[in-house]
């Protein structure tokens, strides 16, 4: 060969990586958090894998992977690694999160559960609007995090839905093994929260307190039971932040408190005060409106027990 014989070629050239027709050409640019990563390529190993999943399932548990609920665990927590995982439809979608119903079950067993899939957004969706007020007194793991999450890079905002998915299933963890009317947090993995699913067997959800119409002898059995939650969590130094009729269920009588990512400590932010308050007379004012004695329902009152309940001077 000669020399001229390469004068076109250029000296170096990308190949481009041809893609697939049924492949989705990619979202958008921008850095994955190492758990969403994780979650991630275990869901490409389960579509891709030889061994098709039992029953029609959509992936393998992925338990083993997770962030695993507290001790002890409900006789209905499956922990086998065998177990699968079935979409079976959206429960709830929202701002900030959607939540799916799927089943877990274990082969040829007979044994499996209901459970509602949170999955916090990540991309596309502006995360938590007011976050700053509820992030005073939390900790993040690195400055260069924190620049990533203030400025809502791919990156950062990654990292958004990953802290809030982990505060709460923090949060559900630490109220559940208090004894607080909360569905028990089954495992947090990466932007994905399992949790107990609150219906019946054939996948309708409890009702929101908003849904309910009570009659007067319920209402107030509500309010009260609606006080002896918010005593729970102040007695942990938590309160809800952003409680309404909105989020809390009515599951066979019984009010179960949930959403709560955005849970304040009441010592450690310099505003948990004001949210106590805040959530008081927003619950209050549902209840109030709905026929409840006011000396029954008396916001003040409540908020001046709580605030001793918390320790506050």
């Amino acid at each position: 060969m000669r020399e001229h014989d390469f004068d076109n070629e250029p000296t170096s050239r990308k190949i481009r990586k041809r893609r697939f027709d049924d492949e989705p050409a990619p979202a958008r640019s921008g850095r994955l958090t190492l758990d969403e990563r994780a979650r991630l390529a275990r869901l490409r190993e389960d579509a891709y894998t030889e061994t098709a999943i039992p029953g029609g399932g959509d992936r393998w548990s992925t338990w083993d992977d997770a962030v695993q609920g507290p001790k002890p665990r409900p006789d209905w927590v499956l922990t086998e690694l065998a177990a699968v995982d079935t979409e079976l439809g959206v429960l709830k979608t929202g701002k900030e999160a959607d939540v799916h119903l799927i089943r877990r079950d274990l082969p040829d067993t007979g044994r499996g559960s209901l459970l509602a899939a949170k999955r916090y957004r990540s991309d596309e969706h502006k995360l938590f609007h007011r976050d700053a007020g509820y992030l005073e007194g939390r900790r993040v793991r690195r400055s260069r995090e924190m620049r990533a999450m203030e400025s809502r890079s791919a990156f950062g905002r990654n990292l958004i839905a990953e802290q809030w998915a982990a505060a709460e299933f923090t949060f559900l963890s630490r109220l559940w093994s208090a004894g607080a009317p909360v569905p028990y947090p089954v495992q947090q993995h990466g932007i994905e929260l399992l949790l107990e699913f609150l219906g019946d067997d054939d996948g309708v959800a409890a009702p929101r307190l908003a849904q309910v119409r009570p009659e007067p002898d319920e209402l107030r059995d509500l309010w009260y039971q609606t006080t002896s939650a918010l005593e729970m969590l102040a007695g942990q130094g938590l309160a809800h932040g952003d409680l309404s009729a909105y989020n809390l269920l009515v599951h066979k009588g019984r009010i179960v408190v949930i959403d709560v990512p955005q849970a304040v400590d009441i010592v450690a932010n310099p505003r948990g005060f004001e949210f106590l308050a805040r959530d008081v007379r927003n619950i209050a004012r549902w209840f109030g409106q709905r026929g409840l004695d006011p000396r029954a329902g008396d916001p003040e009152r409540l908020i001046a027990d709580l605030r001793e309940i918390a320790g506050l001077p």
